[in-house]
């Protein structure tokens, strides 16, 4: 029963840290980012469209409706519960040093991007075009429970993205093949999901994925991992 104690209580200070990031970025998304939307006064998202043009909005003139129900089940379903998921599985497992670089990593990722979210509003795609939901079109009314998780203009660099790839990390330090190759699954479909379903711009996708390698290099400086 020892043990036992002696394990939860080295988990829960990581997962106090992870709730407490969650539970500043819904402040941030809803008593923030607006307030520092207005003082910066400019959207950015102009000088993506120019490069990138409407590449990913072409997706969205060109749903098919099994992809689109796969990759809305992959962004509001699956990720979430790999997400959670993982964490509860490194407090069962007892696996220390996956917990210890999921916070880390988690708290990492936040700071970099924040910045990014506070004075550099980016539109997603579907918004900037005009276009429809696909997410509020296979579960009517879920943009209100989106929108209060995030904003139209948090889209540059894509955190789900840099998550996904972060759980796919702190999974591969378990060695379970398994549920490693299912993480591995889950960060490219989330990759997919958030331009096929016009979420995203790709240069969101590129941003994510810089962050969290770059983090991932940091954490291992941090934990001395050789």
């Amino acid at each position: 029963m020892a043990d036992y104690k002696k394990i939860f209580s080295f988990h829960l200070i990581y997962l106090l840290i992870v709730v407490a990031i969650v539970a500043f970025h819904l402040l941030e998304v809803n008593f923030i980012d607006p307030y520092t939307t207005k003082l910066v006064g400019t959207n950015f998202t102009p000088a993506i469209q120019v490069f990138e043009d409407s590449a990913v909005y072409w997706f969205t003139q060109h749903w098919i409706p099994v992809l689109v129900y796969f990759f809305v089940f992959i962004y509001i379903i699956f990720y979430p519960f790999t997400l959670w998921f993982s964490l509860i599985y490194f407090v069962l497992t007892d696996q220390k040093k996956s917990m210890k670089t999921f916070a880390y990593g988690f708290v990492l990722i936040y700071l970099f991007t924040l910045p990014f979210y506070l004075f550099l509003p980016i539109t997603n795609v579907y918004t900037y075009f005009g276009s429809a939901s696909a997410l509020n079109s296979v579960i009517p009314g879920i943009n209100q429970f989106f929108y209060a998780t995030t904003t139209n203009n948090n889209s540059f660099p894509s955190l789900h993205v840099a998550m996904a790839l972060l759980i796919t990390y702190t999974v591969s330090l378990t060695n379970n093949k398994r549920y490693t190759y299912l993480a591995y699954f889950s960060a490219v479909s989330v990759i997919c999901s958030v331009i096929y379903l016009g979420i995203h711009w790709i240069t969101d996708v590129f941003g994510g994925i810089l962050i969290a390698f770059g983090v991932f290099y940091i954490v291992k400086r941090l934990t001395k991992e050789k």
